[in-house]
């Protein structure tokens, strides 16, 4: 069995996490992710003149899970909330020295996190309507959420994704790998819990096509 090796940074934010619990009547909150497909993220905070003056979070899942949410919340406070908005998972992985590729999705868990907790809070003080339109286009904006590891590009760029059909719910795609791709069950796995969480989506179909 590989060993996954962890940045001195990630294995100090796993030890010793900053803004871990919940904050009481928040302005914004979220969770993302599923205890079933493993990590799942919360996220909490409070804005004031624009800022985020308070932000906290709650992780269930690995290493990488805690120290994403650590080093997350760590960047957006005090940030105003369109910087925060900003930021990338890039950002988080660059902040912490990087990630072993398996687990890169924990850093878009983690704006994923702040972002949704930010557009509750539009939602909620500000009157914004975040509206979404499930269509292919949507269906192809998530599944660049899902980090192929080998590269680490997401699935769609990389080019992965050879066919893709939303229709009555359902999603219809095909992907290639190559047949000793050790990264494929990690990559569907990824795909069916992005998708899963979609809540226009009731099935997805995934072919996998070998070359």
């Amino acid at each position: 069995m590989a060993v996954i090796k962890y940045t001195e940074k990630v294995i100090e934010h796993f030890k010793n996490p900053r803004n871990v619990g919940e904050i009481e009547n928040p302005d914004g909150k979220a969770t993302v992710g599923s205890p079933a497909c493993g990590d799942q993220v919360s996220v909490f905070l409070n804005v004031e003149d624009g800022k985020i003056s308070d932000i906290k979070f709650l992780s269930y899942g690995c290493a990488s899970n805690i120290a994403t949410g650590s080093i997350v919340t760590e960047l957006s406070k005090g940030k105003t909330v369109e910087q925060a908005k900003a930021l990338t998972w890039k950002d988080a992985l660059e902040e912490l020295g990087g990630l072993p590729p398996v687990k890169v999705h924990c850093s878009i868990l983690a704006i994923d996190g702040l972002r949704a907790a930010i557009h509750d809070y539009e939602e909620k003080v500000l009157g914004i309507k975040h509206e979404r339109i499930i269509d292919e286009s949507y269906i192809i904006e998530e599944l660049k959420h899902v980090i192929y590891p080998k590269t680490g590009e997401n699935i769609i760029d990389a080019k992965l994704v050879k066919y893709l059909k939303y229709e009555d719910k359902e999603v219809y795609m095909e992907i290639s790998f190559d047949e000793t791709d050790v990264y494929k069950q990690n990559v569907l796995e990824e795909i069916n819990e992005h998708l899963g969480e979609i809540k226009g989506v009731e099935k997805v179909d995934i072919k996998v096509v070998e070359y």
